[in-house]
């Protein structure tokens, strides 16, 4: 493959720039631009060794003094001779470094090319490159424990024994075609059916853990509400740490539904700042209303907001009655810094979970966080990786179920082994795109489309 090269860091101003170069020619071209303070060419340097030196244009020039390593192939991250620099992270200076690089012959890297090549070289397979993007995507740490278990490999070993079974039934099969004397016996059988259900129950318990990583990247859909002036959007601007909603004290200022990403007690919440809950003539503000009802519906929580400085309301009961039965709910007492009107004895009696909070000086919201960490514990740091985050392979594994599904089923009704064989063979490629072993040139493009360059 042709050498490729690219700033790893980003584009502003930072400490350190870093430019990675991989290919055949990537020590080689080091050699040429950078020399080492105490003499050592790069060409009989260590592997993963920081060597402290100039790095020098085309035209001779200084251009920085930095650091450099280099990294033979196959033990490098991308499976061939790379190298990088890390310079003092000007992007004046990463520029003029590149265009050194480019006038040798290396070109600009694609995106994701670096992890491609490690893919195609392999070092890692296609569910541990996913796995890089999500990494560093990762807003929250189970999303990045998540990860970073599938970067380690966590995707592939749970599907191993499962691709081992099928093929132990496949080869077995073969030898009965090939040699139509050698009958299975209904033991036999019973078997591989037995073997087929079990790598089955495998990939299903790999899938449920799909249905958890919509929460697990986008955020667990959490409706604030409550009736007006109760400090909603006081309570979200607290939680984010800026003022995110305009707070004010009219009641119905909330119009519209707001919505935010925020980190409270280790679970990534999309928070919803909603119209005040209350009766009311005003078309806009019943719209409001309409929109918070809707976002009840949709809500995994609900944090409905009373007031700690007045008894509870009608408006207070509505607003409970209203959220849906099966939908975890919190109520948080605001305005503890104003003296307290609103006991725990009628919060206790509803059956309520609740916490006291002053949004104001932003008292209570820790104690918040672990009212919310003791709902949902299945978002907690996990250590595992088994939480499947890619759409493409929690689609090839329904696949293979249902291929699984279609060869127990024939071995049951006792059909030609060469029906069977169809359907085992047809669950292993789709196996096989979980971790590219079966792989489409399209599929793997799009994957690395998500990438930076140079990752």
């Amino acid at each position: 493959m042709d050498t490729i090269a690219a700033i790893a860091t980003g584009g502003s101003v930072s400490a350190i720039g870093i430019i990675r170069v991989s290919g055949e020619n990537a020590v080689l071209v080091a050699d040429k631009v950078f020399r080492p303070s105490g003499g050592v060419r790069l060409a009989d340097a260590e592997n993963r060794r920081l060597y402290y030196g100039e790095f020098i244009g085309a035209d001779g020039a200084l251009i920085d003094l930095c650091l450099c390593m280099v990294s033979r192939g196959p033990d490098s991250y991308t499976g061939e001779d790379s190298a990088e620099f890390h310079c003092h992270g000007s992007p004046v200076i990463l520029s003029e470094a590149l265009r050194t690089l480019f006038s040798f012959g290396v070109r600009m890297a694609q995106a994701g090319e670096f992890t491609k090549r490690a893919f195609l070289n392999g070092r890692m397979d296609l569910s541990q490159a996913e796995a890089v993007i999500d990494l560093i995507e990762s807003e929250s740490p189970a999303a990045a424990s998540n990860a970073a278990y599938q970067l380690h490999g966590a995707v592939g070993a749970g599907l191993t024994p499962v691709y081992d079974a099928l093929i132990n039934v496949l080869a077995h099969f073969h030898a009965v075609i090939d040699y139509p004397d050698e009958d299975i016996n209904e033991f036999e059988m019973q078997n591989y059916i037995s073997a087929l259900g079990t790598a089955k129950a495998q990939l299903g318990l790999m899938l449920s853990g799909h249905e958890r990583s919509r929460v697990l990247r986008d955020g667990l859909p959490t409706a604030i509400i409550g009736r007006p002036n109760t400090g909603k959007s006081s309570l979200m601007n607290a939680l984010l740490g800026y003022e995110r909603a305009i707070v004010t004290d009219i009641s119905g200022t909330t119009r519209d539904t707001i919505e935010e990403k925020i980190l409270v007690g280790g679970v990534l919440l999309r928070l919803i700042d909603t119209a005040g809950l209350r009766r009311t003539d005003d078309t806009v503000e019943k719209l409001g209303v309409e929109r918070t009802l809707a976002a009840m519906s949709l809500a995994s929580l609900v944090l409905l907001v009373l007031d700690g400085s007045e008894p509870l309301m009608d408006e207070d009961f509505e607003a409970l009655r209203l959220i849906p039965k099966d939908v975890p709910k919190i109520a948080v007492v605001n305005k503890s810094d104003l003296p307290q009107v609103l006991g725990s004895g009628p919060l206790e009696g509803l059956g309520l979970e609740f916490c006291h909070v002053s949004a104001l000086r932003g008292d209570g919201l820790e104690n918040l966080g672990e009212r919310i960490k003791a709902f949902f514990p299945e978002f907690r740091v996990r250590q595992s990786g088994d939480i499947i985050t890619s759409l493409r392979q929690a689609e090839a594994i329904s696949r293979a179920i249902c291929s699984i599904d279609l060869a127990i089923e024939a071995m049951s009704a006792s059909v030609t082994p060469d029906a069977v064989l169809t359907d085992i063979e047809a669950a292993l490629s789709s196996i096989g795109e979980v971790t590219g072993k079966t792989m489409r040139e399209d599929v793997v493009s799009r994957i690395f489309e998500r990438f930076c360059v140079g990752k």
